[in-house]
């Protein structure tokens, strides 16, 4: 378990399916985490089976999902992954959802992210982390600049939703900046 002050991560367990299909079928949390990809949701529970079946038995050494859990109450209220690890290169792709809508814009994302973060930066001695957002997704924007990712380059008009055009907007970090904000906030 990853412990922070708001949130903490922990292993992905068959019972989070339930808060999965949840998530994945309501259309806000969908819209935001997915700029209402289809692949994303809505899900029937056997889609959501298979997929657990594979998130289940993913070797951590390439991905992982985590399940967000809020520090106070204890409950589910998101997931974190990784994924595309590549040991080599010391690069992973990142992504956060918090589904519980009671608990966006209170830091949880921020802080899961960030123990995300630091997991993979410290853990696998990881050189870089990308991840990204549709441009419409203010928030996320806000939250991974806040975190020290820099914008690195933008897929003009890539993402449709509400029959509007969005662009998908890339973000990364480098371990030496991160290291930086770590020594800044007094993080390990």
């Amino acid at each position: 378990m990853i412990e922070g002050r708001l949130t903490r991560l922990r292993a992905l367990r068959s019972e989070d399916a339930a808060h999965h299909l949840r998530w994945r079928n309501d259309p806000e949390v969908v819209r935001w985490a997915a700029a209402g990809d289809p692949c994303f949701g809505p899900v029937t529970a056997e889609a959501v089976a298979l997929a657990f079946d594979t998130m289940l038995r993913l070797s951590p050494r390439e991905s992982a999902v985590f399940t967000v859990e809020d520090a106070a109450g204890g409950g589910a209220i998101g997931m974190a992954d990784y994924r595309d690890l590549d040991p080599y290169a010391g690069v992973a792709t990142l992504g956060v959802t918090i589904g519980e809508k009671e608990f966006w814009g209170r830091g949880h994302g921020s802080e899961a992210l960030r123990l995300l973060m630091d997991h993979l930066f410290g853990a696998y001695g990881l050189h870089r982390l990308e991840l990204d957002t549709w441009s419409g997704n203010e928030r996320a924007v806000r939250c991974f600049l806040g975190l020290g990712f820099r914008e690195e380059g933008r897929r003009r008009a890539a993402v449709l939703t509400d029959g509007r055009r969005h662009d998908r907007v890339l973000f990364g970090i480098l371990r030496e900046e991160w290291a930086c904000l770590a020594a800044a906030t007094g993080r390990p």
